[in-house]
């Protein structure tokens, strides 16, 4: 096993900034998964580390030693793609055992590591099968096997469950997983999908042109996002923003007045905001609840989502051009057409500045409702 270190890593395609002096440093058997939308640079990054991308400043680091003029080979690392990459005339036994060969392993070693790879992997009654024999999931555990014989200090994962449907990308997530807590190697673990990025990381960095917006875990990333591109991205449905100005700021907490006239109080203090100041009001789905008439914000009920075990309720408002969405919570007798008035406890109010940066911070413990 081996730390990952990055440092004043940039990268372009001609004119095209790809990585912007990316600083980052993944411990030693972590699991830190990169996310973000496309193009946002979480490929050209691990391909970076992996070597098949040159950079062109910054330095690399694996266990502690330079990297950067080293071909891919001399890294210590395995690298599983998106498409799998498996060669179709050679058996699921070849295909592991190809790259050892290729290194001059005895038979004996590469038997053996095969053999233990496959086990790991509930692949060893499929060893003679070819890959046009095999389901996408297999396809994908005969690659991670591929990586594992080689028993490299980092894997690099690159969006491997893309290809797969959502049943089997939810089967493969706890494949995933399972497998880190074994072998404990450091992973670097690419996708888009933030699911995916929550379930399996130790800590995850969300990506944005270029840049790492934000490194934490999961409940970091949900509960304090650093700006509104973090917020809007992470958790599904996804934050409701509001523009707000600032009409009272105290050291208990700060008062906000939304473009209808109605008020919401946050947690943001007077150290962190000032009266007059024009902010977006963030509150996550869950957050929105349903207040007496005269507090919060009044909406209208356009639309209520069934997804099994939770409702969305879809609300218009003239404090928002987009509708808000709510959490339908148990024992809430909604229906469409309906007026109600909404708010959110004050911690559990986000507010950013006009750049997007997250301002002052939830507080524990929640306080009431606003009025």
């Amino acid at each position: 096993m081996a730390a990952v270190e990055l440092r004043g890593v940039s990268k372009s395609f001609g004119s095209t900034a790809v990585l912007r002096n990316i600083d980052l440093a993944v411990h030693d058997g972590e699991f830190l998964v990169l996310v973000g939308p496309s193009g946002c640079g979480k490929s050209t990054l691990l391909r970076a580390v992996a070597g098949l991308d040159e950079v062109d400043e910054g330095e690399m680091f694996i266990g502690g030693n330079r990297v950067n003029e080293l071909p891919p080979a001399k890294r210590g690392i395995a690298m599983v793609f998106q498409s799998y990459a498996l060669y179709p005339q050679m058996s699921v036994r070849d295909n592991m055992a190809f790259g050892l060969r290729l290194s001059g392993k005895s038979r004996g070693e590469i038997d053996t590591a095969v053999a233990d790879a496959a086990e790991l992997l509930g692949l060893d009654q499929l060893l003679e099968r070819r890959p046009k024999a095999l389901s996408g999931g297999q396809r994908q555990r005969v690659a991670i096997g591929r990586a594992i014989v080689r028993q490299p200090s980092v894997f690099l994962f690159d969006e491997p469950l893309s290809n797969l449907d959502a049943g089997l990308r939810v089967r493969m997530r706890y494949e995933f997983a399972r497998l880190h807590k074994r072998l404990k190697t450091t992973t670097l673990y690419v996708t888009h999908d933030q699911v995916e990025a929550m379930t399996l990381a130790d800590r995850i960095a969300i990506l944005d042109r270029g840049e790492i917006q934000q490194l934490g875990t999961a409940a970091e990333l949900y509960d304090r996002p650093a700006n509104l591109f973090v917020a809007g991205f992470i958790g599904s449905p996804r934050m409701n923003f509001l523009e707000a100005t600032v009409e009272e700021a105290a050291d208990r907490g700060s008062r906000l007045q939304l473009r209808d006239g109605s008020s919401l109080e946050a947690s943001a203090a007077a150290d962190a905001v000032r009266a007059g100041q024009s902010v977006t009001l963030g509150i996550r789905p869950e957050h929105l609840r349903q207040v007496p008439d005269g507090q919060g914000t009044i909406v209208t009920v356009t639309l209520i989502e069934w997804l099994g075990n939770v409702r969305f309720a879809y609300l218009a408002t003239e404090a928002s051009e987009e509708p808000l969405i709510m959490q339908v919570q148990a024992g809430d007798m909604l229906e469409e057409g309906q007026s109600l008035n909404v708010g959110a406890s004050a911690d559990d109010c986000h507010v950013f500045d006009s750049a997007g940066k997250a301002l002052g911070g939830r507080v524990e413990p929640p306080g009431s409702l606003a009025a």
